[in-house]
């Protein structure tokens, strides 16, 4: 299965934003014993890209696609690939990392909200377009949005949880973004894998349960 494949089964992202990773393989190990497979580091923690490098063996081993996010400018992008990471997350169109990345043929997700963005991330070549912030106008955005572009694929980021998840993939998102409500920057730094394994698996399941009924 691609990556793409990998996350349109799945449905969920992880979106891990913190100061500190005290141990990267741990953490992607964590996330898909919780169900999480798709894991997106972000240039926002610092020697992101050495934290790719060391867990990106151990992260495929375990059956994680170890992705990074924020990611501003090319020279970024190019450090990002050649550390390993498997795709790449931009917060808004950044024409010269999109080239990068197809270059390179590693998907990208490029970063938009209004159709004219939508429209310029697929220009550039993104392989899903990451709706950001999606709290602002939450999921019915989404479905506004499909009806110009019924084909792109959206990942929605910002705000989601496992209460509102269902409503974003009913509304047509490829997966939704689970940040803080599964991966909290402190526990992230304290290294408490066993609580970010509860918290991906209740994601996980709330998802399943709502699809369900």
């Amino acid at each position: 299965m691609t990556e793409i494949d990998i996350l349109r089964h799945d449905q969920v992202l992880a979106v891990v934003r913190a100061n500190r990773i005290p141990d990267t393989s741990e953490l992607c190990r964590a996330l898909v014993a919780g169900g999480i497979r798709t894991v997106e580091l972000t240039f926002t923690t610092p020697d992101v890209v050495q934290h790719i490098s060391g867990a990106v063996a151990a992260a495929t081993q375990v059956g994680a696609i170890l992705g990074v996010g924020t990611v501003m400018t090319d020279d970024q992008a190019r450090a990002a690939i050649d550390a390993g990471a498997r795709f790449l997350v931009t917060p808004g169109i950044r024409p010269g990392v999109a080239k990068v990345a197809t270059d390179r043929a590693v998907p990208v997700f490029l970063g938009a909200f209004t159709p004219t963005e939508v429209a310029m991330a697929v220009d550039l070549g993104a392989t899903a377009v990451k709706i950001f912030p999606a709290r602002t106008l939450g999921p019915g955005h989404l479905s506004d949005l499909h009806g110009p572009y019924p084909d792109v694929e959206l990942v929605p980021s910002g705000g989601i949880n496992e209460h509102n998840a269902h409503a974003y993939l009913e509304a047509g998102a490829l997966a939704v973004c689970a940040g803080t409500s599964v991966v909290p920057p402190a526990s992230v730094e304290a290294g408490a894998w066993s609580d970010i394994t509860d918290r991906a698996k209740a994601f996980v399941a709330e998802l399943r349960s709502r699809q369900s009924s």
